[in-house]
């Protein structure tokens, strides 16, 4: 097939898993789709297409805006997409970032194996239940004013540490070391602080988790065993971000931009792109602020994994650190970030597309990855020095009757995706739609035979997360491998489950 054809968007096959949208009318750029014939089908069922072809028209896109594997419809930009905009004449967009900044994943290893676990997934299953506060509204690990969430604001996991809920080794194997130094407490609103201040160490609700995994399958062993990994091992793998406090702050700024720049609003083809121009003194807030809440979900999901660490102490009887619960790796997947790519620039020293490329050179850009996993090779500058040899880690969760995965850092990731590669399965299901096909307790009694405990508020969430509202994620993860942009390294498969 040498091109595919979606509703008004036609694509041309590149090559093997990537297609491409043609450069027309008031596109900046081409746009990209990383897929299979298999997922982009899929992939095309709604508006991811249109809202990729939309992202191209942001002032400053370099390159190609593009979709990932388990790309699917966003708010004006696609869940899956990833866009590099120039940081000097380009712009920043809340929209292309998403409501909770800096929602993320992290994967703690442990020495247990199922052996250990056998007998205990129920007692396991109940005890993270009640410990680990999870739901829409209030609640959190730790209780706290406007004057401790400024400092996690400010100053990220190094609070936690502080403050004894995290160890140097933490720190160590978290993206940027869960810091973002460019963070500025004053320019997150108040009403964004009251609504986190009592939700720090908390999932919230919809497809955040908690579950319980075992490693079910190792694929690079000089990659696993620098990981930590090997087959039949327990590990944790949480999924949550800023809460409430993201949320507020990506509406706020939403607004403060509709108001401010209504002139380069006005230019573009959805309102939930809503851009502030780079430089302007709106892009230097919201990026400030978006600091501070990216701070803020690191903590979330620190605290989340010490209230963890305890349970285990308590179910099994014996120290956290005596059963190896170490942290393998923390990284964002909504988030806008400075970063240095090579990029082609035309004779006037612009950013353009590949047709035109007159030399190559370094730019500063923002990255914009918005359901989208920073995926650096070895190497890289930015890769935690007990990787450096092997590539970053990268923790692609499935569902919940699924496995997940842990991937590498590939070395096409640069050239095809800014350095990234998927987030997750990816959903073909609305959760509306996903209450009307599935009953929460069916759903609950299948995963059981299949023994895999889960428990959540109630019976909607879990019909809302039901398997067959995602994509394959062995697919997803295929298609990553392929090109090169992730590259494979463990599967594992869920024990148990604690859901919002």
């Amino acid at each position: 097939m040498k091109t595919y054809t979606a509703g008004d968007v036609t694509l041309e096959r590149v090559r093997e898993y990537v297609w491409e949208i043609p450069r027309e009318g008031k596109m900046g750029t081409p746009a990209r789709v990383l897929a299979s014939e298999r997922l982009l089908s899929q992939i095309s069922e709604d508006k991811t297409l249109q809202q990729l072809r939309n992202a191209t028209q942001l002032p400053g896109v370099t390159k190609y805006a593009v979709c990932m594997p388990d790309g699917h419809q966003g708010y004006g930009f696609p869940v899956g997409g990833v866009a590099g905009i120039d940081a000097e004449n380009g712009c920043i967009s809340p929209g292309a970032v998403g409501y909770d900044i800096n929602c993320g994943v992290r994967m703690m290893r442990t020495n247990l194996t199922m052996d250990d676990v056998r007998g205990h997934e129920e007692e396991l299953v109940d005890a993270l239940f009640d410990a680990i506060p999870s739901g829409l509204g209030g609640g959190g690990v730790v209780e706290s004013g406007i004057d401790t969430v400024n400092e996690v604001l400010e100053r990220g996991m190094a609070w936690a540490l502080d403050e004894g809920y995290a160890t140097d080794a933490d720190l160590a194997h978290c993206e940027d070391e869960g810091v973002r130094e460019e963070s500025d407490p004053s320019a997150v609103s108040t009403k964004a602080k009251n609504r986190g201040k009592n939700q720090l160490g908390s999932l919230g609700s919809g497809n955040h988790f908690l579950e319980v995994q075992r490693v079910t399958d190792v694929f690079r062993e000089e990659v696993a065993d620098a990981y930590g990994l090997s087959e039949g091992q327990v590990v944790v793998l949480i999924h949550c971000g800023s809460r409430g406090l993201g949320h507020q702050v990506c509406t706020d700024y939403l607004r403060k931009i509709e108001k401010r720049h209504s002139g380069l609003l006005s230019k573009l083809p959805d309102r939930e792109l809503a851009a502030a121009p780079a430089g302007s003194r709106l892009a230097e807030e919201y990026y400030a602020a978006m600091g501070a809440a990216i701070n803020f979900a690191w903590v979330n999901r620190q605290l989340v994994m010490h209230r963890t660490r305890e349970v285990f102490e308590d179910v099994f009887d014996r120290p956290w650190r005596t059963m190896g619960m170490e942290l393998l790796y923390d990284v964002a997947h909504n988030i806008a970030k400075k970063e240095t790519h090579v990029v082609r620039v035309g004779p006037e020293g612009r950013p353009v597309g590949d047709g035109e490329a007159v030399e190559r050179e370094e730019r500063e850009l923002f990255v914009h990855r918005k359901g989208a996993t920073r995926a650096f090779p070895a190497g890289h500058p930015e890769v935690p020095g007990a990787y450096l040899d092997v590539g970053q880690p990268v923790i692609i969760p499935g569902s919940m009757g699924t496995g997940s995965y842990v991937l590498r850092g590939g070395e096409a990731s640069m050239e095809l995706g800014f350095g990234s590669t998927a987030h997750g399965a990816g959903r073909v299901m609305s959760r509306t739609q996903a209450k009307k096909d599935y009953w929460g307790g069916d759903v609950r009694e299948e995963l059981e035979r299949e023994h895999i405990y889960v428990k959540a508020q109630s019976g909607a969430t879990v019909a809302e997360e039901a398997p067959g509202v995602y994509k394959d994620v062995d697919e997803v993860v295929r298609v990553s491998d392929a090109l090169g942009i992730g590259d494979t390294v463990a599967r594992t498969f869920p024990v148990c489950n604690i859901k919002g």
